[in-house]
């Protein structure tokens, strides 16, 4: 018979630290509040936090939306959820009750603000019924467990030629509403992951074309405006990509929709991995059910990169022209649906960019002086990419706040 002081799901009491040692709890709290950059009372946001972030029969089933607000599993939660209560009104640490942030220029991460607002939510209720209602809602909502808290992650190599899946703590906070220019390639990037979060048909994505054109900040784009829709990403670096398999067949136990996502994926001339990758994707796309799409950049539409030695090999017949060795290094793109070319901006999409970035940011600069440090910004590093523009308007706004602190 278990003992009526412990929880029934939540097991991860040691979370808690030993009560009796203060310092310790003190320091943990501390370490934790500065890891989301978080304020206010940090132990209820502590608590919100364990509450979240544990996976147990009960958070796993409110994840996939399987709990009615009558069933039997509500009931056996309503003990812990009414434990979890009685600890939000304890203050063992008043002095972390409002706990103010060390550093003016702290941003708190979206996993903090994540944990603030259910804390605050959760502080705020009157029973134990709209307790257990908030965190099934959230539950519903976001999922449990690392996969509900964050947005992003990483496939991390480890000791004995494993993996393991890695949350990202600081990602890329942009939209596709602050993204400048390339509409019609966003409303493509966009319908189809809006298709593949619906269960709909989708496919997947080759992004591809020069350096510094938002290839991968639209991809990082997904993350901020589908995250409450369940999608999730992961990144699979070119020494992890072995690991493709492993990772799709965890994932499938999840209730969420996953893009993996290979960054600046390319080969050279006398790379053959790319034959395992294009076997793996075809695995992939027989084995991935309706969870999992690939959403690859690169500065190359074919890939690999291709030599006149390639072409030594073609049969003619007529005016068909084949080569064995170049239609092996095309394959790989064709495993893509959709490929989407980001083309280097002209000069006045350039500036364009620039424009809208000041005025995003409240630069104080004319037209014309903006318009002259744009034109040697360009002619200083080689290019108009918005990528340039983006270090352009970094670049003045830095100088004027300078300037204004003299």
């Amino acid at each position: 018979m278990q003992n009526q002081s412990e929880f029934l799901f939540f097991d991860r009491l040691d979370k808690l630290s030993d009560m009796t040692d203060l310092p310790a709890l003190t320091r943990r709290l501390v370490s934790f509040a500065s890891e989301f950059a978080l304020e206010g009372n940090i132990w209820q946001h502590w608590l919100a936090y364990i509450i979240m972030t544990d996976e147990n029969p009960f958070s796993l089933c409110c994840e996939r939306r399987e709990v009615k607000e009558e069933a039997t599993l509500i009931k056996l939660a309503e003990p812990d959820m009414s434990k979890f209560m009685d600890l939000m009104k304890m203050e063992p640490l008043p002095q972390l009750s409002d706990y103010k942030a060390p550093y003016s220029d702290s941003v708190m991460t979206a996993q903090g603000r994540r944990i603030s607002e259910l804390s605050e939510k959760l502080a705020k209720a009157k029973d134990v019924g709209e307790f257990t209602r908030l965190v099934t809602g959230d539950y519903s909502l976001y999922g449990a467990g690392m996969y509900g808290l964050y947005r992003a992650f990483r496939l991390s190599s480890v000791q004995g030629n494993g993996a393991e899946i890695v949350p990202v703590i600081e990602t890329s906070d942009v939209s596709f509403d602050e993204l400048v220019g390339y509409e019609e390639h966003k409303k493509i990037l966009k319908e189809n992951t809006e298709a593949f979060i619906r269960g709909e048909q989708a496919n997947n994505v080759l992004l591809y074309g020069d350096s510094g054109t938002g290839k991968s900040t639209s991809v990082h784009a997904l993350m901020h405006d589908y995250y409450d829709k369940g999608l999730r990403l992961i990144e699979i670096g070119k020494q992890e990509r072995r690991h493709l398999p492993w990772v799709l067949a965890e994932v499938k136990k999840r209730n969420y929709r996953f893009i993996i996502y290979l960054d600046d994926l390319s080969f050279e001339e006398n790379e053959s991995d790319f034959k395992e990758l294009k076997a793996m994707l075809e695995g992939a796309l027989e084995s991935k059910e309706d969870k999992v799409l690939i959403y690859a950049t690169s500065n190359r539409r074919h890939l690999i990169r291709e030599t006149w030695g390639d072409r030594s090999d073609m049969e003619h017949d007529g005016d068909i022209h084949r080569s064995d060795t170049m239609e092996e290094k095309l394959s790989l793109a064709s495993r893509f649906g959709i490929t989407i070319y980001y083309g280097k901006p002209d000069y006045q999409e350039y500036l364009n960019i620039a424009r809208t970035l000041a005025k995003r940011y409240g630069l104080e600069i004319g037209d014309k002086e903006l318009e002259d440090e744009a034109r040697r910004w360009e002619i200083r590093h080689g290019s108009t990419s918005g990528r340039t523009a983006a270090q352009l308007i970094s670049w003045l706004k830095s100088s004027e706040e300078k300037e204004r602190d003299e």
